[in-house]
């Protein structure tokens, strides 16, 4: 079930620090000026074991208090339209503002879910300052303090308690497939494709209560369900940040799903975005298949598609181990070699080896290439097995867990696709003391 909690508020109210502390990292840049979110951060995050994607909506803005007005109500449009539940952040040492009042009288009209959150709530004393928001008519006032934590755990609570969490299964255990990336790539064009083979569209499901939409697809010896994306559903009204739509969209898709299909056109190349799709897909383990779009638009050399593919796996290290297609939607190029691809990729992320067979198999190569001393102390790895998980993970017990470094447990990974063909799948490796 895919879960989005937005937080909108006017510039400088501690957006970006609840951010990076609900994701537990410093994705986003903090900093007392206004504006100085000049992108838009997505991240994932869970809470009492109830997981959700989480979207600080501060973008870059510059100009008179009417061009930063403009810009909060866009982004609280879209909020509203978009998310589950939406955290309205002011702040408790300036009060309510002129732009605090307008963010609440778009979200007075919506019927979403809305926590009001009074920030920057760092001392007891304070809390009673918070009162002042009640003037809003929003309803109970969250005090929290996003650079301490303070007040955060009943916040987080309260969010969790409007997730929906269990999904309506599918009628048949069918992998899903979602066709992802930025606007006018081709994605409309290639789901067409997909469902126009004969017409043989068997069913619309509705997978879950709200509304991503499991297409189920069944020809030429593929069996799937295509799950509904950004370029199926038409708006009523495009009043959109494109980019901002086209990702919010796509994180729905992508958690919904087993295999991402991403896809670019190979006349703009692999740009900013595509790489955040692709971090998106691997933080939430779902299987990757890339499309390059518009081949057929390129003018070419010898090798020009050999060359191209290196530029590509250099450009999305370290997931590098991404299958890669070249098609050409209009002319039915590689279509159903990217229909193979995603199949073969879910079948793999589903795979599950013995633990008899990982030891026997890869405990010679760990005897071979042992991890390298550290400090003077030598690591031995003992015992192999792989967890029950919905995608690929691997516990390595050994004596001294602590001092394994990222480029041995890359290697142990490159090892481990090598020998069990993971291609396209995010994987897990964890060491444990035996």
């Amino acid at each position: 079930m895919a879960n989005i909690l937005a937080i909108v508020g006017r510039p400088n109210v501690g957006k970006s620090t609840l951010f990076n502390r609900l994701v537990g990292g410093r994705q986003a840049i903090v900093d007392p000026t206004s504006g100085v979110t000049r992108d838009r951060n997505y991240g994932k995050s869970d809470w009492n074991g109830i997981e959700f994607s989480i979207i600080d909506t501060g973008g870059y803005v510059e100009g008179s208090d009417d061009v930063f007005e403009a810009q909060i109500r866009k982004q609280a449009k879209l909020a509203i339209e978009e998310a589950d539940v939406i955290l309205f952040m002011v702040d408790v040492n300036e009060g309510v503002t002129p732009l605090d009042e307008a963010v609440a009288d778009i979200m007075r009209r919506s019927k979403k879910t809305i926590l009001l959150t009074s920030n920057k709530v760092d001392l007891p004393n304070k809390s009673a300052f918070s009162s002042e928001f009640y003037a809003l008519g929003m309803g109970e006032v969250y005090s929290i303090s996003a650079m301490t934590g303070s007040g955060t755990g009943e916040l987080l609570d309260e969010v969790v308690s409007h997730f929906q969490v269990d999904a309506l299964p599918p009628e048949e255990d069918l992998p899903k497939f979602a066709v992802i990336g930025r606007p006018n790539v081709g994605k409309s064009s290639l789901i067409n494709a997909f469902l126009g083979f004969d017409k043989l569209i068997v069913t619309d499901i509705a997978g879950t209560t709200r509304d991503s939409i499991l297409t189920k697809y069944n020809a030429f010896g593929y069996n799937f369900y295509l799950v509904d994306t950004a370029g199926v559903r038409k708006k009523k009204k495009v009043f959109e940040d494109i980019e901002f739509y086209s990702v919010m969209r796509s994180m729905r898709a992508i958690e919904d799903s087993d295999v991402c299909i991403l896809m670019f056109d190979a006349t703009q190349g692999f740009e900013a975005q595509d790489m955040s799709l692709l971090t998106l897909v691997q933080k939430n383990h779902k299987g990757a298949v890339i499309v390059v779009n518009k081949w057929d638009l390129l003018e070419k050399e010898t090798n020009t598609l050999r060359d191209y593919e290196n530029a590509l796996r250099l450009r999305i290290k370290p997931f590098s181990n991404v299958p890669i297609i070249f098609t050409s939607v209009p002319d039915k190029q590689r279509l159903l070699k990217v229909l193979e691809t995603a199949t073969r990729v879910s079948e793999s992320r589903k795979r599950k080896i013995p633990t008899s067979q990982l030891n026997e198999t890869l405990l010679p190569i760990v005897e071979a290439s042992p991890p390298p001393a550290h400090k003077g102390k030598y690591m031995k790895i003992k015992y192999i097995t792989m967890l029950k998980t919905y995608y690929p993970s691997f516990v390595f017990f050994c004596n001294l867990p602590q001092y394994i470094r990222e480029p041995y447990k890359r290697f142990l990974e490159n090892k481990i696709r090598e020998l069990y063909d993971f291609e396209g799948v995010p994987m897990e490796i964890y060491f444990r003391e035996k």
